[in-house]
This record gives structure tokens, C-alpha cells and sequence, in this order.
């Protein structure tokens, strides 16, 4: 019994470790490593242990291990840390109760729990012996980043979707390094984005008329107020943008209409605004006699004329601003309008109900006056040269203190003589502001500002692991918690090398949480982790929800982000985010809810008194993105718990899966629990349904837009399920009880996820080790949000580098 001799557990379970370490391979793909096959093979089992294995796996070593690309006597459990990217997978199969598979003999908990420690702290103890960071590649700013950094160098708010275009994700982000690759069509994309982003800061003269066009989202319900219009007004739309100029500028509506030009809501009289930051510049009426007469006698006719009425010039002071543009609401007693069940409409057909905003054109800058005193120019402006004589050197002094923020860092003489050359080109041809422009251009295009670099110290040779300069360090805690680049306080810390201080680096952290800029954590962290970002493509057929809408959608993610937040600034245990009694609502999203007495668009704190809605798992944003548009679906509600909560996501389809068995046009509809038993009937698809499937049907009772039910077309619903671990649920309730069974596994998962987004790369094998002594120190301090974020910023990967 050599494998009892050597490690003191009985046969049986290091059996199913084995048997483990078969078919997660097999799963994976693991290839031998040339290290491994110098390696003296250990010992074979003996007939009496392949009896055993034959026990718990059945056929798992005959037909496995012929397609696993990795033999028996590679499971050397004398050399556990020479095998750790297979033992780090075991780890992680025995700690989901995955294996042994479900409806095969289990070993009893304590027995798998002793293992799981043993090989968890013989991978730990290598890791701590000799740490690995990882490798660090050359990493562009994604699309967000960008933004934010352009955001805090020049004080200025850009649409970077309009500038670029969406970044590839891996692993679940897309501040990904491996993945943010450089085309040359990128690159002019960035050069024009850079020209238009120069321009506008600093207000060229020059800046030619453009027509910007803002949509209303088609399936907007416009019958309500919406958050962030003046109080009294419904529907329409609230444009956010920057105005390059002191100028005019010409604004014009355009009403929703058929393809014949109809006008929905003509019958009835209606007053339509402009507001500029919540003052109104325009008024005009719509509908009425008038209108419904001409709109009856010649549709098109009529849409030209209101088209003609609904257009205004208006001063606009350079700067961002805000344009309302909103019909003004009527109260109940002066309407004399249907009232009908909320309901949106999406066949443009059917022109019944109010008018509605279709889109705002608007073009500018016309008859310009100048350039403006805007919070850009100001920040670039920092001198004004009072003649000739003095621009050169205030040129200087404005670029050497641009470029130290943009490049993250003291500018050398050469990088700053290069964009003075910049600035006395653009001088000679336009003047000094000219001149700022040009360099200005040049520097949010060059590669210090676009592309996040460590060059290893001279005296470092290549393969040899060191620690991050101060610098390195600044750029990498910026970039994790601001998505941006440093402020000028971190900078000036990480100048004077006071962050190698741990009490230093501590303040500066507890400071950066707290600054508004950690929002991004929120909108670009949890975005990404939770799914959030595919609410907006999140298209529920309007015939099976025909009340769900744009304002719906708003608020789902709006809710989850408040969540996400609270959890930020308040610091609480990262568990809540699915136990928490609270959440945020609006008078929409209470009344999907059935949460009583909530009026208005604002958002506020609400008890959660149902026990099905608390946490994440009864969010309506989680609900949705994990379901189809026109029914619920278990495996991807599944399929999402097991990669965001519990981190073991299932392996990919196997090829030539036969298509889902949907229910077929013109039959009589079947429970979506009975099509998919017929799905798990196929042998490569039953492993992984065994395992998504009841996770995914515990959410059953949430419909496909989150709202609770208790039957479906198929007739009533059945919530029940058993997981993979045996344990039986019957609903969320009792799926949230089973996941804490084991609350560190969510903590592991968020953690996992939390580093990989902090490093901009997927984690290795070799990182477990640091998320497990993460999560063990973050248990210390209750499992606080502010201890997980601490500790990633005092790992090995995120505080060292491996020279190249």
C-alpha cells in the first residue's frame, strides 16, 4: 500500500483523486511537461487498487487514459508541487463535490476536506518557497481606459464609443493584455481620436460645423419621467456631450413615425421643451385640432410642418452640458388622454398612445465667438504668456506638466524637446494655442500614453523575479481601482519612492477607495464579472413581455450597480452581495418587483422583505442576461453559477452536439425541465447538464425578465433539483443555503476574478496559492471588500515582475 504509506490516507480516496486527475485532464488537455517526463515513474497501482479505482469510476482509467495525455504514474503524490497545475485542478473538482461524480460512491466529507488540506498546503508551502508573479505583457489601454485617462489629464468627458471601437475580452475582461492587440487601422483610429480630443480641449477656432445625431432607445417607454429631465416633463431624451465653442447651435427634434409619416398622439395637444443644464430655451406646442386635421388630410405634409416648428438655434457656452429635451407632463385632472395599462409598443404600425421623441439632431458650432473658458482649457492653461517673448517657456511649463501625468511618470529631456519640436510646428502656422494643440495631439497618441510598459531595471538579468519600482506600482494601482491613470498625489508619493512604506501604500489605497474614480470598479469590475454589460443587448420578446422596456433595463443594471456599490463604500462582507437584505429601486423596478409604495425616478435604499429576492440571485439584470428573449433557460442560469459564484466553469460543448429540442411551432408547449431530459438522454451531454441544470432550475419561479411566477406555458413550475455535491434544493432559498454551505467558495471566486482583473491577465496554477492565502487573510477582517482589495495589492504577482 505505498500511496497509504506515503501519505497516511486511505486507498479509497486517493483513488478518486486519481480517478479526478483522469478526467479533468481529459476535460483540459493537459499535455506532460518535458520536467515531468525526466521523472522517474512512481509506482503503479496495484490489482487490488485498480479494483478500487474500477469502484468509483467505473471506466474512467481504460477509456480516460487513453485520450487523457496524461499517465497514471505522472499522479506522484511524493511531489505534489511538481505536479501542480493537475493538483491545483484536483483541488479545485473535490472542492465543488464534482467528483467523484454524482450517483458514484463518496468518500464522507471529513476524509475529502483532510486531502483537500493536504494538498493545499503542500502547493501553498512550494509557492511561498519559491513565489512566480507570472508574466507581464506590454498592455494598451482598452477602450475605458482611454476615456478615463483623457478624462483626468485634460478634465474633459469623451464618448469613447464614438472614438474607438469595443475591445476583445479573455477571461472575462477586456483590460486582458494578451488580448488588447494593435492593428494599424487601431492605431489611426487612436491618431484620429487623439486630433478630435486636442481639439476640443483646447477649443480650435477652427472647428468646423458637424451634426450629431442622439437616438432615443426604440423600446423607451416615454409615458413617464425619466431620471435626470426636469421634474413635470415625460419621455424624450438627456444628451451629456461637450460644445467645442462659445457658439450657436442649431437643435432639431424629430418625432417617432410610421413608414407613411403618421404621427402617433396627434389628437390630443402637447407642449415639447429644450432645456439647457435645467433651464428652458425653447417651447413649442404639438398635436391639437390643427395638427390632427392637417396630419389627416396628408401625413407628410403635416410631419414637415411640425418638423419645421420643433427646430431651435441656441447660444450655447463652450464646455460640457446637458440638453433635456421632454414633453411636459400633464396631471390627471387637465388630460383628457386614455388611460391604459403600461405597455410598450414596438410595432411602429400601431401609432396608438402619446407622441414620442424619435431623435435630436444637433449641429454646431455656428457663428462661433471663441474658445470659452472651459474646465479643459483651464486645466491645460496653466500659464498665459503675456508676449511673444514669454511662449516658448510657457509652452514648456504646460507640456512638462501634461506629460507627467500622461506618461505616469518625471519626463525626460528628450521625451519633452520631442513635443516642444511638436509645439513649434503648430505655432508657426496658428500661434501658441495652436502650438499646445499640436503637441497635445502628439501626446495622447504616442506610445507612453497608450501602452502601460515595465521596462526591467538594467541591473536585472533576464528570468530573475523582482520588485516593482514605485512607479510600476503607482501605474498598476491606478489602472486596478481607477481604471486611469495616477492623480497627482499617488504620483508624487511613487516619485519620492514612499509606497515600498506599507503604511503609505495602506493610505493610499483606504484614500483611492474612497475617491469617486473607484466607481470604475462598479462599472468596469462588477460590469464585466456580473454580465451587466449585456443588459443593453438584452432584447426580451415584447409579444411574452410585452412590459418590458428601456427604462426596465436601466433600472435592473442601475440596481445591481448600487448593490455592487454599497458594498464598495460601505465595506461590508463581500458574502452580502448574496444575502443582502436591501437593495435599490425606482417606481418601475418596485413595481416589477411587487414592492409596495415607491414613487418616483430616484432610486432609494428599500428592505428586501421576500427572501427569494435577496442577493444577486434575485436580481432581474442577473435574470435576464442568463435567459433567452422569449423563455427562461436553467443552463445558462446554471452555467453562470457555476462560473461567477462557485468558479468552476463547465468545459466547453463537446463538437456535434445535437441542437436544443425548443418546443415546436403549433404544438402544445411542454415544461422546459421535461425538453431538457430529452436533451441529457444524448451521453455527451448528460455529465455537464447533471451539474448546470439543477442550479439553473432553482431560479425557475423568476421568468425570463426576473418577475416571480409559479407555472409557465408547460404548466406548473418545478424548482427542485439535486447539485452535485447531493445536496437538495428547491428554490432559491434553498439553492442560497447550499452555496453557503461553503461561503469561502464565493469569496475564492470573486477573488480569482478580482486578481485577474487587477493583473490584466488570466491566472496560472501557479496564482491559486495567492488567491487562497488572499481569501485566508480576508477571512481574518470578516471578509471586508477593502481586506481582498489590501491583500491582491500586496501579492507577489501585483508587486512583482519577472524580468524578460
Amino acid at each position: 500500500m505505498f500511496w497509504k504509506r506515503a501519505t497516511g490516507y486511505n486507498v479509497g480516496v486517493l483513488s478518486i483523486l486519481v480517478c479526478v486527475v483522469l478526467l479533468v485532464s481529459a476535460t483540459m488537455a493537459v499535455p506532460r511537461t518535458a520536467k515531468q517526463a525526466q521523472q522517474p515513474a512512481t509506482a503503479s497501482p496495484t490489482a487490488a487498487q485498480r479494483a478500487l479505482l474500477d469502484q468509483y469510476c467505473v471506466t474512467c482509467h481504460n477509456q480516460q487514459l487513453k485520450t487523457a495525455g496524461l499517465l497514471l504514474d505522472t499522479a506522484d503524490l511524493n511531489d505534489i508541487p511538481g505536479g501542480a497545475a493537475t493538483w491545483e485542478k484536483v483541488v479545485m473538482k473535490l472542492r465543488s463535490g464534482m467528483m467523484p461524480p454524482l450517483g458514484r460512491p463518496k468518500p464522507d466529507q471529513a476524509a475529502v476536506d483532510s486531502m483537500v488540506s493536504l494538498l493545499e498546503t503542500r502547493l501553498d508551502k512550494a509557492s511561498a518557497a519559491r513565489p512566480e508573479p507570472g508574466r507581464a505583457s506590454l498592455h494598451r489601454l482598452n477602450r475605458t481606459e482611454y476615456g478615463n485617462a483623457i478624462r483626468d489629464l485634460l478634465n474633459m468627458e469623451v464618448d469613447v464609443k464614438e472614438l474607438l471601437p469595443p475591445d476583445d475580452e479573455s477571461n472575462g475582461f477586456d483590460n486582458i493584455a494578451d488580448v488588447l492587440r494593435v492593428s494599424p487601422s487601431l492605431l489611426e483610429q487612436y491618431l484620429a481620436a487623439a486630433r478630435k480630443i486636442s481639439a476640443m480641449a483646447v477649443g480650435d477656432p477652427t472647428f468646423i460645423p458637424v451634426t450629431q445625431v442622439y437616438r432615443a432607445p426604440p423600446d423607451r417607454a416615454q409615458d413617464r419621467h425619466i431620471e435626470g429631465l426636469p421634474l413635470g416633463t415625460r419621455g424624450g431624451l438627456l444628451i451629456k456631450d461637450n460644445f467645442p465653442l462659445d457658439a450657436e447651435y442649431q437643435i432639431n427634434i424629430v418625432l417617432l413615425r410610421n413608414v407613411l409619416g403618421y404621427m402617433k398622439g396627434l389628437e390630443w395637444p402637447h407642449q415639447i421643451e429644450i432645456a439647457v443644464d435645467g433651464e428652458r430655451v425653447f417651447l413649442k406646442p404639438v398635436g391639437g385640432d390643427e395638427d390632427n386635421r392637417d396630419s389627416d388630410a396628408n401625413f407628410a405634409t403635416a410631419a414637415d410642418m411640425i418638423d419645421g416648428r420643433l427646430r431651435a438655434r441656441v447660444p450655447i457656452k463652450a464646455g460640457p452640458h446637458e440638453i433635456g429635451v421632454a414633453f411636459l407632463r400633464k396631471n390627471s385632472s387637465e388630460t383628457a388622454e386614455p388611460l391604459e395599462l403600461h405597455s410598450y409598443d414596438h410595432d411602429l404600425q400601431n401609432m396608438n398612445g402619446n407622441p414620442q421623441i424619435d431623435h435630436v439632431d444637433i449641429t454646431g458650432p455656428l457663428q462661433a465667438t471663441g474658445s470659452g473658458d472651459t474646465p479643459s482649457r483651464r486645466r491645460i492653461f496653466t500659464c498665459q504668456p503675456a508676449n511673444a517673448g514669454e511662449q516658448t517657456a510657457c509652452a514648456r511649463k504646460i507640456l512638462s506638466t501634461l506629460a507627467r501625468r500622461a506618461y505616469r511618470g518625471p519626463v525626460s529631456p528628450t521625451d519633452l524637446d520631442s513635443l516642444m519640436s511638436f509645439y513649434e510646428t503648430g505655432a508657426k502656422k496658428g500661434g501658441f494655442e495652436a502650438g499646445v494643440q499640436n503637441a497635445l495631439h502628439v501626446m495622447i497618441a504616442t506610445p507612453k500614453f497608450l501602452f502601460r510598459s515595465e521596462p526591467d531595471p538594467a541591473n536585472v538579468p533576464a528570468g530573475q523575479i523582482y520588485k516593482l519600482g514605485d512607479l510600476e506600482l503607482a501605474s498598476r494601482l491606478s489602472f486596478f481601482l481607477w481604471s486611469s491613470i495616477p492623480d497627482d498625489e499617488l504620483l508624487a508619493a511613487a516619485e519620492q519612492k514612499k509606497l515600498q512604506d506599507p503604511a503609505i501604500l495602506d493610505a493610499q489605497i483606504k484614500r483611492m477607495l474612497a475617491d469617486p474614480k473607484s466607481q470604475a470598479l462598479v462599472s468596469n469590475f462588477a460590469g464585466q464579472w456580473l454580465f451587466l454589460r449585456n443588459l443593453q443587448s438584452s432584447r426580451p420578446d415584447n409579444k411574452t413581455f410585452p412590459d418590458f422596456d428601456d427604462n426596465l433595463r436601466q433600472s435592473f443594471r442601475k440596481e445591481t450597480e448600487m448593490l455592487f456599490d454599497s458594498i464598495v463604500r460601505e465595506d461590508h462582507n463581500v458574502i452580502d452581495l448574496l444575502t443582502a437584505d436591501y437593495t435599490f429601486v425606482n417606481d418601475r423596478l418596485a413595481q416589477h418587483y411587487g414592492i409596495p409604495n415607491v414613487y418616483g425616478t430616484q432610486f432609494r435604499r428599500v428592505a428586501v422583505k421576500d427572501p427569494a429576492r435577496r442577493g444577486l440571485l434575485g436580481q432581474g439584470s442577473i435574470l435576464t442576461v442568463t435567459s433567452y428573449p422569449n423563455r427562461t433557460s436553467p443552463v445558462l442560469r446554471g452555467k453562470w453559477i457555476l462560473e461567477n459564484i462557485l468558479g468552476t466553469p463547465p468545459p466547453a460543448p463537446p463538437p456535434n452536439v445535437p441542437p436544443f429540442p425548443e418546443n415546436e411551432e403549433g404544438a402544445k408547449p411542454r415544461p422546459i425541465r421535461e425538453i431538457l431530459e430529452e436533451h441529457r438522454r444524448n451521453p455527451a451531454c448528460a455529465t455537464c447538464h447533471a451539474v448546470m441544470d439543477p442550479l439553473g432550475f432553482s431560479l425557475e419561479n423568476f421568468d425570463a425578465t426576473g418577475e416571480w411566477r409559479t407555472k409557465d406555458k408547460g404548466g406548473p413550475i418545478d424548482p427542485s433539483g439535486v447539485l452535485a455535491d447531493g445536496t437538495r434544493v428547491d428554490g432559491p432559498l434553498a439553492l442560497r443555503q447550499a452555496l453557503l454551505k461553503q461561503p469561502e467558495r464565493f469569496v475564492d471566486t470573486m477573488t480569482e476574478k478580482l486578481l485577474t482583473y487587477a493583473l490584466g491577465r488570466g491566472l496560472e496554477h501557479f496564482d491559486m496559492p495567492v488567491v487562497r492565502t488572499i481569501v485566508r487573510d480576508a477571512a481574518k477582517q470578516d471578509y471586508k471588500f477593502s481586506a481582498l482589495v489590501f491583500n491582491i495589492v500586496k501579492s507577489t504577482p501585483f508587486q512583482m515582475k519577472r524580468a524578460q
